[in-house]
């Protein structure tokens, strides 16, 4: 097993050293290539995606950072004692990559989604090798629980697959998401929609229960051309800047300036959005032409990163309204300890929202506002390996207390940390563990199975229509 860990250091080591934008500006083009795409729009397609996804990180750091200093405001004026700060998602990725077994993990992925291509178990081809440290985190806090590697590596092998199982059900819901034509190869394997077989439970129950609140449901796009400039993603930015602010105690001056850089931040999410789908032009052709002339016609998706959906608006208006619901939650959830930060824009829960509701901006507020327990949770619980693993690799916040803990509150992924932490304290022998561990992996196939049995049955309607 070591050397297989060696292994995959050697082979991956050197680029992830490089950055998530280099190393999926390298993937990209050398995808391209391979589908025969012109060397020249090959690199053009590979930059504009490593340069959309500097885009989004920097907004993103803008955006989070601005909110963190607003939250901190508030903790000190109310003394509300949730003692794990939320650090975001990038202290994060860099602890998770600071661990060898994360390459590990992105080798055996790797190898696996070859399988499940060859073998015609999928049509999607994961380029998105940065965002495996969302799977990694798993295998990596169920060893942290005393799990062996060989335990850790089952565990990812399972949700990965489900993964690569669910960008393909996922695709069709994208094109029309996005209006675009079949050929359009993106989809993503992210971990932000492995919640969507839990979200769609609750969305029929809300068909259940709750089908007559969609009369009065709008979405943001036609909320805009309506009332103008008030339902703009700038509007949305303003309100919960000022609501924020508030919150905090600010000044004036203060409330203003984390007003405007919402407003601006969240219109630029829009903007780069649309360079996610300009970067993949060159290689949707490229495969087009390639399964024409050597697959039958085959289709061949590309899994990338979640942010090609960014330009929907709803993703920010329902992320702007969850933000103080869960501030609130926060403070009176029973077991949570953390506070909001980092994760104060909920961009490890919309997405998946917009794609099981397909945007009902009011189904995705209120399924959201249920389900953000779970991310509170999940955080809380994890809190403590992620601690001691940012200490271990060198990434612990330099302004913090030595006896502090970090985690991050909408961090991808909540269920699966529930599963590393059954798995891991399973694999020590304790009966109840055994038992609680077989039953929650019982539990999450069958829902997963239901799920996937619903979205087939949307993509047969969306095929109908089409013909």
């Amino acid at each position: 097993m070591s050397t297989i860990i060696d292994l995959a250091n050697s082979i991956f080591q050197p680029l992830i050293n490089l950055g998530a934008a280099p190393l999926m500006t390298i993937v990209l083009t050398i995808i391209a290539l391979f589908f025969k795409v012109k060397p020249s729009r090959a690199l053009e397609g590979g930059l504009k995606l490593g340069i959309a996804l500097t885009g989004i990180g920097a907004i993103i750091g803008i955006l989070t950072n601005a909110f963190s200093g607003a939250m901190a405001d508030f903790v000190e004026r109310t003394g509300l004692s949730l003692n794990i700060t939320d650090v975001g998602w990038a202290p994060l990725a860099t602890i998770t990559w600071g661990s060898p077994y994360t390459l590990y993990f992105l080798l055996i992925m790797v190898i696996v989604n070859v399988a499940m291509l060859i073998l015609k178990k999928t049509d999607t081809l994961d380029v998105d090798i940065f965002d495996i440290w969302h799977l990694s985190i798993v295998g990596l806090f169920a060893i942290f629980c005393g799990a062996n590697l060989f335990i850790a590596t089952l565990l990812v092998i399972f949700i990965g697959i489900l993964k690569i199982i669910n960008s393909d059900l996922m695709k069709p819901t994208f094109n029309d998401l996005l209006d675009a034509p079949d050929s359009n190869p993106m989809t993503t394997t992210h971990m932000n929609y492995m919640m969507n077989p839990i979200i769609m439970v609750f969305d029929k129950i809300f068909d259940k229960i709750f089908p007559w609140l969609d009369k009065y449901d709008f979405d943001a796009a036609k909320l805009n051309s309506k009332i103008g400039f008030w339902g703009s993603k700038f509007a949305i930015g303003i309100y919960l800047g000022i609501f924020v602010g508030l919150l905090a105690g600010q000044n004036p001056t203060e409330i203003f300036a984390l007003a405007f850089t919402a407003a601006t931040c969240l219109e630029l999410f829009s903007l780069i959005g649309a360079w996610f789908i300009a970067a993949v032009e060159p290689l949707s052709q490229g495969i087009t032409d390639f399964a024409s002339a050597k697959l039958k016609g085959r289709t061949i998706n590309i899994g990338l990163d979640w942010p090609f959906l960014a330009g929907r608006a709803e993703i920010w208006a329902a992320a702007n309204v969850l933000a103080p619901i869960m501030l609130l939650e926060a403070m009176v959830l029973p077991g949570n300890k953390l506070l909001p930060l980092g994760g104060i824009i909920a961009m490890g829960v919309t997405p998946a929202l917009l794609v099981v509701t397909r945007g009902k901006l009011i189904r995705m507020i209120v399924i959201g506002a249920i389900e953000l327990p779970l991310f509170l949770w999940s955080g809380t619980l994890i809190a403590p390996f992620v601690t001691e693993t940012a200490k271990k690799v060198g990434a612990f916040p330099a302004g913090l207390s030595s006896n502090a803990l970090i985690s991050h509150t909408t961090m991808e992924g909540p269920i699966e940390k529930f599963l590393g932490y059954l798995v891991g304290n399973a694999s020590q022998g304790q009966i109840q563990f055994v038992l609680y561990a077989a039953i929650a992996l019982i539990a999450y196939l069958l829902i997963f199975i239901w799920y996937a049995r619903q979205m087939k049955k949307r993509n047969a309607a969306y095929l109908a229509a089409k013909n």
